[in-house]
């Protein structure tokens, strides 16, 4: 009997209701098990889940508030509701985690979409990007006490790596790809010794974006950054098959200015 298999996508959406034929045509040509999205942008009683469930996710969790952040986990696959950090220390919508059942049982998924922080990489000057920094070390600390094995995805809004962008050089003091924010997202890795699955399939230096602006890109100009990411525990990480960015979906109408992130596991 072969192992069982696990298809996990992650997609920060830019409004769910805005945006569900999209999502509706991305479950239909992918089928993932799970989709986890970021900035939903509503409130939880405003989410779609009709949507979801006829399209075979009748299985969701979410945390949401109106017009701005908010994350929901649809899946084929039963869950339990796990858990619901405020990271930002502030009341905002910007995590759910979850603990599959059914096959996957006993995997913990955690869905999270941390600040972008400004314009000005500057705590003193820019309080938002001072929260940046401090929910991820909020993180961090959770991180080390991280016992099971788990997948932690979602819109990290830092580009890590000096290949992660399309100008390394450029954009070193652009908020998304400061030293300082690498810094403090190396230390979250560390916490927990994640692996960065993205890299792990797609090494660098190869192309890995999954954001353009909306202007640079009907322009023409392949200004990308690798701002979503997954990353797994080390023992989970060694299960991964596969990870792929869905790179088309930015050429659709209306499209999100991020792109989807597919993960597979055999498990």
């Amino acid at each position: 009997m072969s192992a069982p298999t696990l298809s996990v996508a992650s997609w920060n959406i830019n409004s769910v209701r805005l945006r569900m034929p999209q999502v509706a045509r991305f479950l239909a040509e992918n089928a993932p098990d799970v989709l986890c999205l970021q900035e939903i942008k509503c409130m939880e009683h405003l989410f779609p889940r009709q949507a979801f469930v006829d399209l075979g996710y009748e299985h969701i969790a979410l945390t949401g508030q109106k017009g701005y952040h908010g994350v929901a986990t649809v899946s084929r696959i039963p869950l339990r509701d796990y858990a619901r950090h405020d990271w930002q220390d502030n009341g905002e919508a910007r995590h759910v985690g979850v603990e599959l059942l059914g096959p996957a049982e006993g995997l913990v998924l955690e869905n999270v979409y941390i600040p972008a922080g400004g314009d000005l990489p500057d705590r003193e000057k820019n309080p938002k990007f001072g929260q940046k920094l401090d929910f991820i070390g909020r993180m961090t600390r959770w991180s080390e006490g991280i016992e099971r094995p788990t997948l932690l995805v979602g819109d990290f809004n830092i580009a890590p790596l000096d290949c992660d962008v399309y100008d390394h050089k450029a954009l070193r003091k652009v908020v998304s790809h400061t030293p300082i924010e690498v810094e403090t997202l190396g230390k979250l890795q560390a916490a927990h010794e994640w692996v960065d699955l993205g890299r792990k399939h797609i090494p660098a230096p190869e192309r890995n974006y999954t954001w353009w602006s909306y202007r640079t890109y009907w322009q023409g100009k392949d200004r990308g950054r690798r701002l979503d990411h997954m990353w797994a525990s080390p023992d989970l990480a060694a299960k991964s098959t596969g990870h792929t960015i869905a790179e088309h979906t930015r050429e659709w109408e209306k499209p999100s200015d991020h792109v989807p992130i597919i993960t597979e596991f055999a498990l």
